[in-house]
């Protein structure tokens, strides 16, 4: 696998680098801020071992590494378009648009936490009221979420993508409730907001993010990760989906009785009125 778009291969570095390159992989945002010596004692490896990294992927030293990661993740739409064209234009595109598919997919269920998803699934089954925010490419999320779960006789309520209508549901919120987030690259306003108001109300926050190390992962409850791609990358939504059908497969098994009688209503109320309204 390369490493950063630059000519290294992890798989041709030794166990030492791996470890420094999973480190930069994981923590990019926090490195324009730490020290040789302070990753170095982080990872428990000599800052030698950092020093000659630097050499090893190209770089005479660590601040002109930290000035092309810089570089790199200034993005734009543009750039993300840009960079997903030049990684499927040599071969098979179906062949390697589902090879990076899978490989979010693996690399969600490595850093999954077994955990987190069962305190997430019982924080859904147990809550009055279920609120859920995103925006932007996270809308698609909050609407399968809320369509799925709707079916199941939950309260699911979708919080406004910004400006003040989002105080309209934070009125209604009290500690009974969940508020699930979709936190992906950077924190909001809003969701600065919304964790801050979770904690003034003691009510849980259940976290979806592709973030390893972030402010929102330390303000919330219950966090769940899911690789998309990279900062600059085009990012997929394949594996945020794949969580979101497992977490409610999970509330369905949990909540079983009550979702197979939901489900069965459902099916005679298309059945009572399908003379009226026919499925297509």
């Amino acid at each position: 696998m390369n490493f950063l778009d630059l000519n290294t291969q992890i798989d041709d570095m030794t166990g030492s680098q791996k470890k420094i390159a999973d480190f930069i992989s994981k923590n990019h945002a926090r490195l324009a801020y730490l020290t040789e010596k302070e990753i170095a004692e982080e990872l428990k490896i000599s800052p030698a071992t950092i020093s000659r990294f630097w050499r090893t992927i190209g770089f005479s030293n660590s601040k002109e590494f930290k000035k092309y990661l810089k570089e790199k993740m200034t993005t734009t739409p543009a750039n993300k378009l840009e960079d997903i064209l030049n990684k499927t234009g040599k071969g098979n595109l179906t062949e390697e648009i589902f090879h990076l598919a899978s490989s979010y997919l693996n690399e969600t269920l490595l850093h999954l936490d077994t955990e987190q998803f069962k305190k997430a699934v019982s924080a859904i089954t147990g809550a009055r009221n279920i609120y859920v925010y995103g925006s932007g490419s996270c809308e698609c999320l909050v609407d399968l979420f809320q369509f799925r779960l709707n079916r199941l006789g939950l309260d699911i309520k979708k919080i406004a993508k910004s400006g003040h209508e989002i105080f309209e549901s934070l009125v209604n919120i009290d500690c009974q409730d969940v508020i699930v987030i979709f936190g992906f690259v950077n924190i909001l306003p809003e969701v600065r907001v919304l964790l801050d108001f979770a904690g003034q109300k003691i009510c849980t926050t259940l976290l979806i993010t592709d973030l390893l190390v972030s402010e929102m992962i330390e303000k919330s409850n219950i966090v769940l990760y899911t690789a998309r791609g990279e900062l600059w990358e085009f990012h997929s939504m394949v594996a945020p989906i794949a969580l979101l059908e497992s977490l409610i497969v999970g509330v369905s098994r949990k909540n079983e009785k009550e979702s197979l009688c939901k489900l069965d209503e459902l099916h005679k109320l298309r059945k009572h009125y399908e003379e009226y309204i026919p499925k297509y």
